[in-house]
């Protein structure tokens, strides 16, 4: 049986790479993103599961990715988790405007990742 894909778009190595580890762990492939400008072409090329995407440094070029990624009839069903630090209201509300099915804190996405993978995944 294949494993599901998660496809990671980051910049800062904490906690991204640590969350790359965390779903390796849980049995997931992970392809990480530095530039978000080619997240859609390449979700709609690898079929992933979901999408986690830091907020930080910058949230712009990553909230258009996501409202890109989820205005494309191929991708629109992919669920996207985003995460940026608690302080960082900013990003938080522009993710959720995205499209982000979840927006939690850098700290929390650690700690709570089993639970936010099933409220994301959750089929209705």
């Amino acid at each position: 049986m294949t494993r599901p894909l998660a496809i990671c778009v980051f910049e800062r190595l904490l906690p991204g790479g640590q969350l790359v580890n965390r779903l390796q762990d849980m049995g997931y492939r992970v392809q990480s993103l530095g530039d978000p400008a080619t997240l859609a072409e390449q979700a709609e090329r690898e079929k992933p599961i979901l999408v986690l995407a830091d907020l930080e440094p910058r949230h712009d070029p990553i909230c258009a990715a996501i409202a890109h990624l989820k205005s494309n009839g191929p991708t629109a069903h992919i669920p996207v988790i985003a995460f940026a630090a608690a302080s960082h209201s900013a990003a938080h509300e522009a993710g959720r405007k995205a499209g982000a099915a979840l927006v939690v804190s850098d700290t929390a996405i650690l700690l709570h990742l089993d639970q936010f993978l099933d409220q994301a995944l959750q089929v209705d």
